[in-house]
């Protein structure tokens, strides 16, 4: 789902998610929301996000799992490298997704 430039990468979480089984969901802090907490839990999942610290309630995961997102934050990392991506020069979705897809390819094929 690909939203608006402006948007912010939590308003479509829990849309994203809902329906989806997984056993663990894997976030950095600017997820950390009870909605999407409970939305995990409810479809029989536990989240892995680090409260945020302005939290009453600092609540607990699990540490080693969180280290495993570092491979995803370095894709995103090299994708990023790719100016065209980074800057999102094109006005339509079908057309940035597509050089997304194309970049991920040749990152892939390294």
């Amino acid at each position: 789902m690909l939203g608006p430039g402006q948007q912010n990468d939590m308003a479509p979480a829990c849309e994203l998610l809902r329906g989806l089984r997984a056993k663990q969901v894997i976030a950095d802090r600017a997820y950390d929301a009870d909605a999407l907490y409970a939305l995990i839990r409810k479809q029989g999942g536990t989240p892995v996000i680090p409260p945020r610290r302005h939290r009453k309630h600092q609540h607990r995961y699990d540490r080693e799992a969180y280290k495993q997102r570092w491979s995803i934050e370095a894709f995103f990392g090299r994708l990023k490298q790719w100016r065209r991506i980074a800057t999102r020069y094109d006005k339509l979705a079908a057309n940035f997704f597509g050089f997304v897809t194309l970049a991920s390819i040749m990152i892939w094929l390294k």
